[in-house]
């Protein structure tokens, strides 16, 4: 009997080895379907962040349980204990095909219109049944992951997310230094509560909180009041690369145009989704192999979710208003920003903390000068950007908030400095998984 079982081992073994289809390509491409989905669904960029945290880290578990120099993310992430498979999955069950499966059935369960990807699960099931693949590993590789997607989504239940709704309703509060609802929609705040979800890494939403914003002052010469007409004169007088910056990093899913008396949504990808997709550009520019290139995505999506965490507790702690809204009141009545405003609270920018903790932990995997063309944005109609370092694109991610005129400076540069505190916590916490980059 353990004759045979040894027999079996060595069978899967070679067969494994000669059947290694799938590459971070194919893995990149299939998180950009679920990208697509977020993108149709209107995901709000915390929503998302969350999204791409555990469809990134069920991918990753995946390869963890079938190559032993991975270890599981269990005893890292708060609370998470790692997934586990009978002796004939693990065996049976083909890696590549069975992470395939994780990443776009762990969307098809989270996202509201994960539905779709149906026709993606079945292709590649599809694919599978027409080569060599035995009709055995077929079926091990899909139980497999099917109980990969249902331990990772029981762990996501218990985030908190699904309690948001039964929360008090959020309403803005009254006096001039408050965020209030922006043109044109006039949008309800989005996600007031997202300080309530459960972090990954950090030991609260409130660990690192930022010094308080600038006091509203609309005296001249006080710190609001400089950065307030810093923001307006910049309105009026930025220069051409300045808006091509502001543009490229706009990323705003809840853009509406208005023509007439008609409204048309502009569906566009969430800064999170950017970071992502710059993630995988790496991964390939950098010629990964499919398990490195699913665990860069989840220690950079991870840290990204609890960034976003943290920006979110500070936004609705500070409740700062919208440059829009103060100019309008007490400067122009008819100037507007560059960029549409975004419909929760100012402070701090979430494009400056998203990128610099994205950027550390990209520098980490990558290197200090890793040079990248980005071209996450051509699809909604912009250019390609070449940066020289993840750290240089942070940098612009952030000023372009100011270009945009959305945010005020101290939003950005407090932004940048929690950015980088969060990321700088998950380089540390993930040093046992970062030497697969050395």
């Amino acid at each position: 009997m353990k004759r045979c079982f040894l027999s079996l081992v060595c069978f899967f073994a070679s067969w494994v080895n000669a059947q290694q289809k799938f590459s971070a390509s194919d893995y990149v491409a299939a998180l950009k379907s679920a990208t697509d989905v977020m993108v149709s669904d209107v995901t709000s960029p915390v929503a998302a962040s969350r999204y791409y945290a555990y469809i990134n880290l069920a991918a990753y578990e995946s390869a963890a349980l079938f190559d032993t120099s991975y270890k599981s993310l269990s005893g890292t992430i708060h609370k998470f204990t790692p997934p586990v498979l009978e002796d004939q999955e693990k065996i049976g069950a083909e890696p590549g095909l069975t992470m395939m499966l994780v990443v776009y059935k762990m969307a098809q369960r989270m996202l509201p219109s994960g539905f779709v990807l149906k026709m993606k699960i079945d292709s590649v099931i599809n694919l599978h049944k027409k080569s060599s693949l035995p009709e055995s590993a077929l079926m091990l590789s899909q139980s497999a992951a099917d109980k990969i997607v249902k331990h990772v989504t029981a762990f996501a239940a218990t985030d908190g997310f699904r309690q948001l709704n039964n929360r008090t309703r959020y309403t803005p509060k009254t006096g001039q230094a408050y965020w209030q609802p922006t043109p044109p929609v006039f949008m309800s705040p989005v996600e007031p509560h997202w300080n309530t979800i459960r972090t990954f890494l950090l030991d609260s939403a409130q660990q690192f909180k930022p010094p308080a914003p600038a006091k509203f002052n609309l005296a001249k010469g006080s710190s609001f009041f400089n950065q307030l007409t810093e923001v307006y004169n910049l309105g009026k007088k930025s220069t051409s690369e300045q808006r091509n910056i502001a543009s490229f990093w706009d990323c705003n899913p809840f853009a509406v145009e208005q023509i007439g008396h008609v409204e048309f949504g502009l569906k566009k990808i969430s800064p999170g989704g950017h970071w992502i997709g710059i993630t995988g550009i790496a991964a390939i520019n950098a010629g990964l192999t499919i398990n490195e290139a699913a665990l860069a995505h989840a220690l950079t999506a991870i840290a990204l979710a609890d960034g976003f965490i943290a920006c979110w507790d500070e936004k609705y702690r500070s409740n700062r208003v919208r440059p829009e809204t103060v100019i309008q009141r007490a400067i122009d009545p008819s100037w507007k920003p560059l960029l549409q405003t975004p419909p929760f609270p100012e402070y701090v920018s979430g494009h400056s903390v998203a990128s610099h903790t994205a950027a550390i932990i990209l520098t980490r995997i990558f290197g200090e000068d890793f040079s990248f063309a980005d071209d996450t944005e051509v699809e909604f109609g912009l250019p390609v950007r070449t940066f020289s370092s993840f750290r240089s694109a942070a940098a612009e991610a952030a000023i372009s908030r100011l270009y945009g005129g959305i945010h005020f400076r101290d939003a950005i540069t407090a932004g940048e400095w929690q950015g980088k505190q969060v990321g700088t916590l998950a380089e540390q916490r993930f040093s046992r998984y970062l030497i697969h980059f050395k």
